[in-house]
């Protein structure tokens, strides 16, 4: 027989008549509200890193897919002569005979370092005194799942948690008002959300997407009604959950929901300044490329990071393109220029703000995309993928700015100097904040898991 609950109030009415008749239930709410999972406690808390830190903070740029080394970062003057000519170079999906495409765009030198950057990176070819450019990255999938997914992940095949959410464990949060790892991301890339999953790291490292837009977070605003009333239904709600904890035992996934309640109520206070942009000046807006009022683009993105950066969100998350529109040019080249047009003056200017405001010396700034793209053409005008070698750059807390490290063949076949595996690359980015990569481990089915695997070197040339 089923139990008799028709003595039982609804939900709504239970709250209404708590708010009538109790005069401690706000006390205890407050107090709930602190107590759990905030102050000096709480997988969120800050954690002391392995070693001296240069970075406090990351922001990731993600182009996605594949962005042409050569007709971008990498210069390759042989190319240019060689148009036309058929041979096999290696590579991946270039191993066959295919013929020889030059670069698109003329390659000048920029800043005092001379770098050559290609005339689809105007604005970015201004500031490589800045950047510390990686010509000799190297990935092992040439497809973009796989490929996408081991950039964030180090995992090409498996589903793992994040590189943010790694860094949120590593480290929790500076500011308890706002998620540790943010993703601003108007579409999903290759491999979907998973570029933000916790995976079986505690749910509260898991990234918190917001979609550029009139209302970027839903439902932030704090809902009308008589005062306290919000607060009443959180605490009435923790309190339920909490029984339900004593009752069943310990479940990580409740917890971390009873926490991110928290966090929510929080960002209630702090999160829609962040994206209100009207305390800009029009000076500012123009470094971004930005128009007053406008609320999306990648200008907006990378000025929205910028904000959460200097507010204490540890992990922001850039992400250019979707996965169906991207730079995965196969049919024509030329589309490059319309993405690149994209990023090219809003990441400028994320850096140059960053330097000016001092966030640079503390901040770091990087820039990638899941693999390059195969010198010989793919269609009549395109280009196929290559996970052989592409470009990357990092840029402020740590790296030394102005350097082109690494190099490929002289048709960007192969790398030939320096190789920076992607488990190389997040070794560097975790040492650069002061995380060993083989001591930031989680113990999961048995054994203990990192981002890197059982791989990676930190490349120390890339430290200042």
């Amino acid at each position: 027989m089923k139990p008799d609950r028709s003595h039982r109030l609804p939900r709504r009415a239970a709250i209404q008549s708590l708010m009538g008749t109790s005069l401690l239930l706000p006390g205890i709410v407050s107090q709930l509200l602190a107590e759990s999972g905030g102050g000096s406690g709480g997988p969120l808390a800050p954690k002391p890193a392995h070693q001296d830190a240069r970075a406090k903070r990351v922001i990731f740029i993600f182009s996605n897919g594949g962005v042409s080394h050569m007709d971008t970062f990498d210069y390759k003057p042989k190319l240019f002569a060689a148009d036309g000519k058929t041979m096999g170079v290696g590579g991946g999906l270039s191993n066959q005979q295919r013929r020889l495409l030059r670069p698109g765009w003329e390659f000048r030198p920029g800043g005092q370092c001379g770098a050559m950057v290609s005339d689809l990176f105007p604005h970015l070819r201004e500031r490589m005194d800045d950047l510390c450019l990686i010509r000799s990255m190297k990935s092992d999938d040439n497809e973009h799942y796989q490929a996408t997914l081991a950039i964030h992940t180090g995992s090409f095949f498996f589903s793992r948690p994040s590189l943010g959410s790694w860094v949120s464990y590593g480290l929790g949060t500076e500011n308890r008002n706002l998620p540790s790892f943010v993703v601003l991301s108007p579409h999903m890339p290759y491999a979907g959300t998973q570029i933000f999953n916790n995976d079986f790291l505690p749910a509260d490292h898991q990234g918190v997407r917001v979609i550029p837009g009139k209302e970027p977070i839903a439902n932030l605003e704090p809902r009308g009604g008589a005062d306290g009333l919000q607060e009443l239904e959180l605490g009435l709600a923790e309190a339920f959950n909490r029984r339900h904890l004593e009752a069943h035992g310990h479940e990580g996934e409740l917890a971390a929901r009873i926490r991110s309640f928290e966090t929510a109520f929080r960002m209630q206070s702090e999160a829609g300044e962040i994206f209100d942009l009207s305390r800009e000046t029009d000076e500012t807006l123009a470094l971004y490329g930005m128009k007053r009022g406008q609320t999306d683009g990648f200008g907006w993105q990378c000025l929205v990071g910028r904000r959460l950066a200097e507010r204490g969100v540890r992990f922001v998350e850039l992400v250019d393109g979707s996965s169906s529109h991207n730079w995965d040019q196969h049919g024509d080249m030329a589309e490059h220029a319309k993405h690149a047009r994209n990023i090219d003056q809003p990441i400028a200017g994320l850096l140059l703000d960053l330097k000016r405001r001092g966030l640079l010396d503390d901040t770091l700034v990087v820039w990638t995309t899941e693999f390059g793209r195969t010198p010989g053409v793919d269609g009549e005008k395109g280009r196929g993928h290559h996970s052989a070698c592409f470009s990357s750059w990092m840029a402020g807390a740590g790296v030394r700015a102005g350097l082109t490290y690494g190099a490929t063949d002289d048709i960007g076949a192969a790398v030939v100097e320096n190789r920076v595996h992607v488990h190389d690359f997040h070794a560097t980015l975790l040492h650069l904040l002061g995380l060993d990569h083989e001591r930031l481990t989680f113990r999961h089915g048995g054994r203990d898991y990192r981002l890197t695997d059982v791989h990676g070197n930190v490349v120390k040339a890339l430290l200042a």
